[in-house]
């Protein structure tokens, strides 16, 4: 089980997004067990389809990462 510690949005400045690339932040996990941090790169449409926000629990298995 993970903490969501942050999630860093990417900023592309004046260049844009690159054309046929899907936007991914940068979310910081906290393991609750170990205290270990590991950073995921995430598309930016699946946290918001999945209501993952600064502060939840969620599980991240195999580049899967779900809410708890």
């Amino acid at each position: 089980m993970y903490r969501v510690k942050e999630i860093i949005e990417p900023d592309f400045g004046c260049e844009g997004l690159p054309d046929g690339q899907e936007p991914c932040c940068e979310v910081l996990l906290k393991n609750t067990d170990s205290g270990e941090l590991m950073t995921v790169k995430i598309p930016d449409a699946e946290l918001y389809q999945k209501n993952i926000t600064a502060g939840c629990m969620v599980t991240y298995l195999g580049g899967r990462i779900e809410k708890a």
